[in-house]
Parts: structure tokens; sequence; C-alpha cells
């Protein structure tokens, strides 16, 4: 019994940074933005893509992190860096263009920047380095499963927040959504920068 409340007490322990990191209900309205002019089919494929695309990276990083990191040079303020300018690249594109004209046919934001970095950016996995040297394999692998799939679930089910709003109300919301990826971008570069320097 008390091994068993021990593993539920380290698995907890484990969950709640990635899941901080992740922050899932700040996700959605950028999701929304993201996705927007999109068919329900569309999505719930772009949603599937986005989860296996950050839950495959974030299994590399959960195995092979630390390995990475040394044998590239980098830290993990430079990764914030490069995932906020890619970030407000997209941001900007996507203030600047009706999504008619920056989703083509063959274009997918599954990938970057839904998957990488706003799923799997930095700060998660940053946290999923932490959490393996404290808790271990089994624990951080079991806890970002259960993250993943409270993102694949929120997700899913984001398109009642559209039939609520309708679909003229979730445009002007995805265009404000817009300005907060903007301000998300600038404060990972910020805050990247800012560590480097102290």
């Amino acid at each position: 019994m008390q091994a068993i409340l021990g593993f539920l007490n380290d698995l907890i322990m484990a969950f709640i940074p990635l899941f901080v990191a992740i922050d899932v209900p700040g996700l959605v309205p950028l999701f929304l933005s993201l996705t927007a002019g999109m068919t329900l089919k569309s999505k719930r494929q772009l949603i599937v893509e986005a989860t296996l695309t950050a839950g495959a990276v974030a299994l590399i990083f959960l195995v092979l992190g630390k390995v990475i990191f040394r044998f590239l040079g980098i830290t993990d303020n430079d990764f914030r860096i490069g995932g906020g300018i890619v970030l407000l690249v997209l941001a900007v594109t996507d203030l600047l263009f009706t999504s008619e004209e920056r989703k083509g046919p063959n274009t997918s934001v599954g990938v970057v920047p839904i998957g990488i970095p706003l799923i799997m950016g930095p700060a998660a996995l940053t946290s999923i380095i932490i959490v393996v040297d404290a808790y271990g394999y089994w624990i951080s692998m079991l806890s970002l499963v259960l993250n993943l799939f409270i993102v694949w679930f929120t997700f899913r089910h984001s398109d009642v927040v559209i039939r609520v709003m309708g679909d003229g109300g979730a445009r002007a919301f995805a265009k404000v959504a817009s300005l907060f990826m903007v301000a998300i971008a600038v404060m990972m570069i910020r805050v990247g920068i800012q560590n480097i320097v102290q």
C-alpha cells in the first residue's frame, strides 16, 4: 500500500511541472487561431498529427535530452530563443494574412507551430529533463502520456468554443489570439536573453 502511495505521489509530482509547462488552457485560443477556416475533419487530423509530433519529440528528449544539448553545445535558453523566433514569424504571418491565404491544401500547422513549440516548447522539454532526473524514466513517460492525452482531449473538443462564439466571433477571437501569440513569442525570446545575460 505504501509503495502504491509512493508511486502515485511521484507520478503527481512528475505530472504537475509538465502540465504547467505545456499550459493546455492557454493553448486553446492559439489553437483556434491557427486552425481558423479548417474543416472539422482536417482539424481532427491535425490534432492527432500535432499530438504525435509533440509526443515523439518529448520521448527523444526524455531519453536523450541532456546528451543532445551537450553534443550540440546548446542550452535551454538557446532553445527558448530559437523557438520564440519561429513562433514570432508564424504569429505575424497569421496576423497579416487570412486563413485562406496562408493555408494551402498541402500546408499543415500540426508539426510547427502546434506540435513544436506550442505543445512541446522549451519549457516543457526542459521540464522533461528535470523530471527524468528526479523520478526516473517510467514515471516521467507515464506523466508525459497523461499530459498529451489532456492536450488531445482539449483540442478535440475546442470546436465547442466555435459553436458558442459563432464563425465571425471565432475569426475575431483568432486574430486577438494571434496578438497574444506574438507576445508569448517575444516573452520566450526575452526570458532566454535575460537568462543568458545573467
